[in-house]
């Protein structure tokens, strides 16, 4: 089975399952403030990560280097911010440990050692034939 069509279909299971255990615990009142809480000011805290990303982005531009970690952290921000908006406490806790600094540089790590195994070429070289022509022999039109 596909891993997004799993994800699709487990992720709302695993909402539904800990918004009912929580809201047993502390009320439906207050775990709809607490969902709510999260959300705004989660989508706040991206905001201003966001903000500093892009700053630290200008700046990498200006002593002409690229903003290569830059980018993809301010796609892993956008990211959080939306895991942040939807309503649930696991996509909650994913969307703050995106969104954080020190969290976010540790999973680009466990990330970029997964997709850097990659078979690498012994050598760049195509072996092939050439002849050289004189330019005498070509026929023009």
């Amino acid at each position: 089975m596909n891993s997004i069509l799993l994800s699709i279909i487990l992720i709302p299971i695993i909402e539904i399952y800990l918004l009912i255990k929580i809201g047993t615990q502390i009320g439906a009142a207050t775990t709809i403030i607490l969902i709510f809480t999260t959300a705004v000011v989660g989508v706040y805290y991206a905001k201003y990560e966001g903000l500093n990303t892009l700053k630290s982005g200008f700046s990498q531009l200006s002593k002409n280097e690229t903003p290569a970690y830059e980018v993809i952290s301010g796609a892993a921000i956008a990211f959080g911010a939306l895991l942040l908006i939807i309503p649930g406490f696991a996509t909650d806790i994913m969307g703050f440990l995106i969104i954080f600094p020190i969290t976010r540089k540790f999973l680009f790590n466990i990330f970029s050692k997964k997709f850097s195994k990659r078979p690498e070429k012994k050598n760049n070289f195509i072996d092939g034939e050439f002849e050289d022509i004189d330019d005498d022999h070509d026929k023009k039109i």
